[in-house]
């Protein structure tokens, strides 16, 4: 399986941008999982599915892949509709919607 290389979205409970400017690789999974009988648990002898490597652009990991020879696929981020609201608009007199508390 392929690596991916992605950008971390927002987190949906916050209004903050941290830790989303960076560009995630993520190794494929190259060893199935399985079941630990006894705990029940889900495993796999696959290590490097385990990491993420942090860069700054996407291109600095698009290099790393090419560099290692490593199979990739590039998702590229969504851009945010970001649409501007005023308080005051609440309280319009040409208000489409009525007001309720």
């Amino acid at each position: 399986m392929p690596a991916r290389i992605y950008k971390q979205p927002k987190a949906a409970g916050q209004s903050g941008l941290a830790g989303t400017r960076e560009w995630v690789f993520e190794y494929g999974q190259t060893a199935p999982r399985h079941q630990d009988p006894l705990m029940g648990w889900t495993g796999s002898q696959d290590t490097q599915s385990q990491l993420r490597l942090y860069f700054a652009s996407c291109e600095d990991a698009v290099a790393y892949a090419q560099r290692e020879q490593i199979g990739y696929e590039v998702e590229v981020p969504v851009q945010r509709i970001r649409k501007p609201k005023v308080y005051a608009d609440n309280f319009r007199f040409d208000r489409i919607q009525n007001w309720t508390h």
